[in-house]
């Protein structure tokens, strides 16, 4: 294949923003703010569900309370009857009488643990309220440093954005005024060759390999014409001489 020197030296342009425009991708899919958004989401995750768990426990405890303190107050209630009645003087059978008494000793023993288990279910309570405060501040704390580290990720992101555009714009430019058929080939090469499908050879060396010409090879660029496009013999990537090249 042939080309004009200067296209072939155009094409080092187009590789080199090829390279940029890898570079911005790599860049943008690498942003340290990815790992830290995907740490703090998994902290975020772990704290809502303690948050969810110490809700739960905490109205489920409300309800308990509730039901404990209507059995306290059923009792209660049932205790002021039985000593109305006694203090009446309306039961006056001497059994009757001492039935009615152990009734109301038993309700009043019973009002008792009743009433421990209500103090109990408040600790229990107490406690629930308290972890439900702790996790929602700490919720919120990790929601914000998620917010802020989400700001910082689109604002990064849409500089290279930006950046990339601009160069995906110029590399539309550049390598339109390189001939079609160099071009496709440069495409292809660069595909097959980890993104490098063209470099300079400079000081007898190729900068796609990074490996020197040996003496045949050298010989066989001087005396090849500068419109012919070379091909390192040993990455096979479209070979460019500059003045650099060291011929």
């Amino acid at each position: 294949m042939n080309a004009a020197p200067a296209d072939q030296i155009r094409l080092l342009d187009v590789q080199a923003l090829d390279v940029r425009l890898s570079q911005l991708a790599h860049k943008r899919m690498s942003l340290p703010e990815h790992t830290e958004i995907e740490s703090l989401t998994a902290d975020l995750a772990q704290l809502r569900d303690l948050l969810v768990a110490s809700q739960t426990e905490e109205s489920d405890t409300a309800r308990e309370q509730t039901k404990a303190e209507q059995d306290v107050d059923l009792v209660r209630q049932r205790a002021v009857r039985d000593q109305q009645r006694l203090d009446s003087g309306a039961v006056s059978s001497p059994k009757d009488l001492e039935s009615l008494q152990r009734e109301i000793a038993s309700l009043a023993k019973r009002q008792g643990d009743l009433e421990d288990v209500v103090l109990e279910v408040m600790e229990r309570r107490e406690s629930a309220q308290e972890r439900v405060t702790e996790f929602t501040a700490r919720v919120s704390a990790v929601q914000a440093r998620v917010d802020d580290a989400t700001a910082r990720r689109d604002a990064a992101t849409q500089a290279l954005d930006d950046e990339t555009a601009t160069a995906t714009k110029e590399r539309e430019i550049v390598a339109g005024s390189v001939p079609a058929d160099l071009l496709k080939l440069y495409d292809r090469l660069r595909a097959q060759s980890g993104g490098v499908g063209a470099a300079r050879l400079y000081q007898r060396r190729c900068e796609g390999c990074r490996l020197e010409l040996n003496i045949t090879e050298v010989n066989d660029v001087k005396a090849a014409s500068p419109d012919t496009v070379l091909r390192c013999e040993n990455c096979h990537r479209i070979l460019v001489r500059t003045a650099e090249s060291g011929l």
